[in-house]
């Protein structure tokens, strides 16, 4: 854990020392060597399920997935983002690294850290960075209306967690992950109690976004230059999913009783936003709601607390980072090449770059979760648990499924297929940087169909 952390703090001198001609360079190869040596998480953990264990910061098999991801997810953000910084003065484009350094390493302390505190912090943390990447970046004068939406609604949603986990920590005497799941359970029965539960598991209900407090996310996506999006897509919606994983075990008893209405919003969420994105013209804002169609099966998996749901909530969270990231990226590079993200603006691309085609379709088939991909056995698997809590809840499982298959396709022909529009005149070809960053998104979703143990959690 300490390599990988003195790793992360040590971009920052790398950044601001290295000339301005190697600083994409070097701070790429710097980032990459940290995601290779992130992996050597993923090796199993002992016998009491934490290892790397230190005073503060541990990896368990829950948080090792989301921590590799976290990792890998930056030199990519390096790489999508050389294009559009490339104008910009040598001091913006160090101030932009920088950013992405420092998220980072805050995912990395949040992730890893064993103390629901220091997790709070992390998390509240995150929200800086990000802020300044969709408002100082974004492309249009919006991004100062949505980068108030996310700071408010998750603000907002993260106070009371706070007071929350402050009455926790007098009642039982430690926030420690390592103790409170051996604490019996707690005798919650008076209606100050059901407000608490509620406290603690709104902040990430809004983070993930659950549907109804998800307004901020499609502002927030659209804004965002491409590496906010990928981070925003990729990691910190799961931040909402892992915090919940982590705090349910003590929300126990009254979480039976209490559950049906996020349940009940989480999959009429699957419905809605999935025929939302039906009739989007915007292309970004269409790979945003489709991921709060995802994160809503996602928080119902969590939420019934099945050791199924709970594996089939974390494969479909790394599944949906890698996927969704990618999907992203194709958007950025048909946007730095028709100036448009309207999707009747910029179609017939297949015509065009036939091999950006190609990734397309299997980032779009990655999204539908065609098997034998890792983001159908996580949808599989909330579903098959989701079913046997209640039947009822196949009707909009299934239903989200259909749309989900229908808005994919969709996108897939709407940006690919048909006749090239007349004002694309001059279109530059695809360069090898594009397909590596693509390549370095879908590869490691490819090799999981072969070890899918690694994402499975508590469950493996």
């Amino acid at each position: 854990m300490l390599t990988v952390l003195v790793s992360t703090l040590m971009l920052f001198p790398t950044t601001l020392l290295s000339s301005h001609k190697l600083l994409w360079s070097t701070t790429l190869g710097h980032s990459l060597i940290i995601a290779l040596l992130s992996l050597t998480w993923l090796k199993s953990a002992t016998g009491t399920g934490w290892s790397a264990l230190g005073p503060l910061m541990a990896t368990d098999p829950l948080s090792a997935p989301l921590l590799v991801l976290s990792c890998w997810l930056l030199p990519l953000m390096l790489l999508a983002s050389q294009k559009h910084m490339a104008l910009e003065p040598p001091a913006r484009q160090r101030t932009y690294v920088l950013l992405l350094a420092s998220l980072q390493l805050f995912l990395i302390v949040a992730f890893g850290a064993t103390e629901i505190l220091l997790f709070y912090v992390m998390f509240e943390a995150t929200l800086i960075p990000t802020l300044i990447l969709i408002t100082r970046w974004g492309n249009q004068t919006e991004r100062l209306n949505a980068g108030t939406y996310f700071l408010f609604y998750t603000l907002a949603g993260s106070l009371p967690l706070l007071v929350a986990l402050l009455l926790l920590q007098n009642d039982t005497g430690t926030l420690s992950m390592l103790t409170l799941q051996y604490l019996g359970p707690l005798k919650l029965e008076t209606f100050g109690d059901k407000i608490w539960w509620a406290a603690c598991l709104l902040a990430f209900l809004v983070k993930m976004p659950l549907y109804g407090v998800h307004l901020w996310l499609p502002k927030a996506h659209v804004e965002a230059p491409v590496a906010g999006s990928m981070v925003l897509a990729a990691v910190l919606l799961k931040l909402g999913g892992y915090g919940m994983m982590r705090v349910m075990t003590v929300l126990e008893p009254l979480s039976k009783e209490m559950v049906y209405p996020f349940i009940a919003l989480a999959l009429w969420g699957v419905i809605m936003t999935g025929s939302i994105c039906l009739r989007q013209t915007d292309l970004k804002s269409l790979i945003a709601y489709s991921s709060v169609s995802h994160m809503g099966l996602v928080a119902g998996g969590i939420l019934i607390q099945t050791p199924w749901g709970f594996t089939g909530a974390l494969t479909l969270m790394i599944a949906h980072g890698l996927a969704s990231s990618a999907l992203f990226c194709l958007a950025n590079t048909t946007y730095e090449r028709t100036h448009s993200r309207t999707m009747v603006l910029a179609r017939g691309l297949q015509m065009l770059l036939p091999l950006a085609a190609t990734w397309w379709f299997i980032a779009s088939l990655a999204n539908l979760a065609l098997p034998p991909l890792p983001n159908l056995m996580g949808e599989i698997m909330i579903i098959t648990s989701l079913f046997n809590w209640s039947p009822w809840t196949l009707l909009c499982t299934g239903l989200g499924t259909l749309i989900t298959a229908g808005y994919s396709l969709y996108l897939f022909l709407m940006t690919q297929r048909g006749p090239v529009p007349p004002h694309i005149i001059c279109t530059p070809p695809s360069h090898t940087r594009e397909h590596i960053l693509i390549t370095l998104h879908l590869a490691p979703l490819m090799l999981l169909i072969l070890k899918p143990e690694l994402i499975w959690g508590w469950s493996a």
